[in-house]
């Protein structure tokens, strides 16, 4: 009965029968959250163990059916490290080659030339999960004067029980996309701390509401928009024929829609604020924030002229385990070297999404934009003569050409990202003249030429001091 009810459901919206179900998926998350509150915020904590592992289990068979076994295994396979191998590197190495080897496994044996929502999609989220538990176990047996306050706040005293690994990897409210947490998060959860009323229920309804108004937004305007601009149309001749100018203006506008596919489902994470998991303090306003579990920051991702700027504001919490939390990047810090260190984890997080040439050459794109950016912004910081130009009356024409160009080179690693393969990709490269390899080089190139011309010598050499 529920198949053909999909099935009708899929052809009326006109979106393949899988997204239909997973954006269903999210939004169950939200009747889950207020039966927690409701009726389960006092109970012990086996009981809210039990609710979370059997309402993520039943979200993850609505999706994915029997696969859901590929999942209950890593969980079992992980918490017998966490038992058996004690706080140990070996437990840290062993869950880290595991999980990671598990998840390729699936993306090879799964593999297609499309983007398909299968089980290795929530995998790829558990994977990160259970890798960070295994580093947060690991801090706990640390004293905390060894420990920074990233990992002293995710540092777990003693190990879980199975059934508290389970809930925590099934959580409603991060299983299928995210954000993601720490397991001290989430024991804080269930003992009832995250709220902003000891002892009640979070007063989050109206915030969630309102981050799920935004996210619902965010959905409808992919949905209108995404038919006009398919991924396939880079592959036509159509596409090939049109001026040069066009094929560029395309992939700014393509890629500015095509991640509201991420964006909607990532702020409405609502969810997460509604149980209580997205409470964060108070702010330094007085004011309770409820961004804990926060995985975008709209306002930063829709104005901001940077790619460093869309970076923090995209896909915050995965960036945040990889790059700048308690797990990968802060412990490559023995390699001396900082860009040797973003390429690790740059090179990490290229593996985690697939084995496709695509995501390859769109993280080393990635990775080159943002140096160069870097070292452009040293370049206009360090001169008194961009200073003065970047803080004039100017400034609004500069910010649209930066906004231009941002969202133009934005859009230009994105495309190997979405199309995968090496034959497809490469063709709208070519048909682009490889624009964005030549202009990032070329500035590359340049800018030593123009610190040279435009930056007082003075400076400098304070600089090379320094």
């Amino acid at each position: 009965m529920a198949a053909p009810l999909m099935e009708k459901l899929s052809e009326s919206l006109g979106s393949p029968e899988p997204a239909v179900r997973l954006i269903l998926s999210v939004l169950i998350g939200y009747p889950c959250a207020l039966v927690y509150r409701q009726f389960l915020f006092h109970q012990p904590a086996t009981t809210v163990h039990l609710f979370h592992t059997f309402s993520g289990l039943a979200l993850a068979a609505f999706n994915f059916g029997s696969q859901i076994c590929h999942s209950a295994i890593c969980i079992l396979v992980q918490f017998l490290m966490l038992r058996l191998m004690g706080r140990t590197i070996t437990t840290i190495l062993s869950s880290f080659s595991f999980q990671m080897l598990y998840l390729l496994a699936g993306y090879y044996y799964t593999a297609t030339e499309e983007y398909d929502i299968k089980w290795t999609m929530p995998h790829c989220v558990l994977t990160l999960k259970l890798i960070g538990l295994s580093f947060d176990y690991y801090d706990g047996g640390k004293k905390p004067s060894e420990l920074n306050a990233d990992q002293q706040k995710a540092a777990l005293p003693s190990v879980p029980s199975l059934l508290e690994v389970y809930g925590f990897s099934y959580f409603y409210g991060g299983f299928l996309v995210g954000p993601q947490f720490t397991l001290r998060s989430y024991q804080r959860l269930v003992a009832g701390e995250l709220t902003d009323c000891p002892g009640k229920p979070p007063n989050s309804v109206i915030p969630a509401m309102k981050r799920f108004a935004l996210g619902l937004l965010c959905l409808v305007i992919y949905t209108i928009f995404s038919p006009h601009y398919p991924d396939s149309y880079y592959l036509t001749d159509e596409y090939e024929a049109q001026p040069f100018w066009y094929r560029c203006v395309f992939i700014l506008i393509w890629a500015k829609i095509i991640l509201y596919k991420y964006v909607s489902c990532w702020v409405i994470e609502g969810v997460c604020i509604l149980s209580g998991l997205g409470y964060n303090g108070v702010g330094e306003d007085g004011e309770h924030k409820w961004d804990a579990c926060a995985n975008m920051k709209v306002w930063l991702f829709e104005t901001t002229p940077l790619f460093t700027g869309t970076i923090s504001s995209f896909n915050i919490n995965t960036n945040s385990w990889a790059a700048r939390s308690v797990h990968v990047f802060k412990r490559l810090k023995f390699l001396g070297n900082k860009i040797v260190s973003q390429v690790a984890t740059l090179l990490f997080l290229t593996i985690w999404h697939g084995l496709h040439s695509g995501y390859i050459m769109c993280f080393s794109m990635e990775f080159i934009i943002v140096y160069v950016e870097r070292q452009a912004q040293a370049l206009v910081r360090d001169s008194p003569l961009l200073t003065r130009l970047a803080n004039s009356w100017l400034y609004p024409l500069i910010y649209i050409v930066q906004q231009f160009i941002h969202w133009l080179f934005m859009g230009y690693p994105l495309v190997p990202f979405c199309l995968f393969t090496y034959d497809k990709w490469l063709k709208v490269y070519s048909s682009v003249y490889f624009c964005g390899h030549i202009f990032f080089f070329t500035v590359y190139l340049i800018l030593p030429y123009l610190r040279k011309l435009l930056v007082p010598k003075r400076e400098r050499s304070e600089k090379k001091q320094d």
